[in-house]
């Protein structure tokens, strides 16, 4: 018999989310994966998940490593299909956490290259794509190579990139993971203003629970492999966020003790420990609940995309 939808853990304050109270923009439904790694042997990535997401959401998904965050996501955006259960939703693209630009490209053309994909002619996607330098901070930064960017620039460049696929449903997948520690918490915040002013909806995967806490309306907390979701935790906070708010520290203790850990194992930053949560089944989440209160969220939902992109922005046909 098949596993429930995951347990929903109540927030301790019911300040306004910017979630969406409108039709899901994705639904997933006991979905289940399994891929042979290269070696051959048959890895079971996926089962039994459930996830709803609704427009102008934003979602974060965190769990072990190797537990099916980033599979999750290629299925989302259609780059490979589930071995069973059912993925509804508005078409998808995804950002890696690497910026993938092209050396041979300036930034621009890189920006750009999901709209020459599409068939849009040079000038015409230059012109499309040059706006948006200024609202991401590029201004300027037009004509230079990928090499001569920063890190935290290549990845502005690179959700240009993403923005300009025309795609209603952004999957980022550890989109500062590669990022040192004071351009990561910059990137967040730049991130959280550039959605502010481009809504769209979001499922992002991310080892770092303060980032989460910081950014989604909702945490969802992937098992060990195969991964299903365990629980999924409301962040009703008012935007802009400050890590320094006790409601953001006692929500990212929450979601530690979902994954079966606690801040003084965490680390400062909420991201240590994450990876060697894999024996942390059920029992943090018992234990989540019981502080939070639980409720029961009903079924779970999930995505079909209309074309995934592939890493260099361009879109399936």
């Amino acid at each position: 018999m098949p596993a429930p939808p995951p347990s929903r853990l109540s927030a301790p304050s019911e300040r306004s989310s910017g979630a969406s109270a409108s039709a899901p923009a994705l639904e997933v439904e006991r979905i289940a994966h399994t891929y042979r790694d290269r070696s051959g042997r048959e890895v079971r990535a996926l089962e039994n998940l459930w996830l709803t997401v609704s427009k102008g959401e934003v979602v974060a998904l965190v769990g072990p490593s190797g537990c099916g965050k980033s599979t999750l996501l290629k299925l989302i955006c259609q780059l490979t299909s589930p071995d069973a259960g059912t993925l509804r939703g508005e078409p998808a693209v995804l950002m890696f956490q690497r910026d993938l630009l092209l050396p041979w490209l300036h930034a621009l053309d890189n920006a750009a290259l999901a709209l020459r994909a599409a068939g849009r002619s040079r000038g015409s996607a230059r012109a499309a794509a040059r706006p948006l330098f200024a609202e991401l901070g590029l201004d300027g930064f037009e004509q230079a190579r990928p090499d001569e960017l920063s890190g935290g620039m290549r990845q502005r460049v690179a959700f240009a990139r993403t923005l300009l696929s025309g795609k209603p449903l952004l999957c980022l997948d550890e989109p500062f993971g590669a990022l040192d520690a004071i351009t990561r918490m910059q990137m967040q915040s730049w991130l959280e203003a550039a959605l502010l002013h481009r809504p769209r909806t979001v499922v992002l995967v991310t080892h770092d629970v303060e980032e989460a806490v910081l950014l989604a309306d909702r945490v969802a907390v992937l098992s060990p492999r195969p991964g299903t979701v365990l629980a999924e935790l409301e962040i009703p906070l008012a935007r802009p966020r400050a890590r320094t708010d006790p409601l953001v520290a006692e929500l990212r203790e929450r979601a530690l003790r979902a994954l079966g850990l606690d801040a003084a194992r965490a680390g400062a930053t909420g991201t240590a420990g994450i990876a060697g949560a894999a024996g942390a089944g059920t029992a943090g989440v018992a234990g989540a609940a019981g502080a939070g209160g639980e409720r029961s969220p009903g079924p779970a939902a999930s995505v079909r995309g209309g074309g995934g992109v592939h890493p260099a922005g361009l879109a399936r046909r």
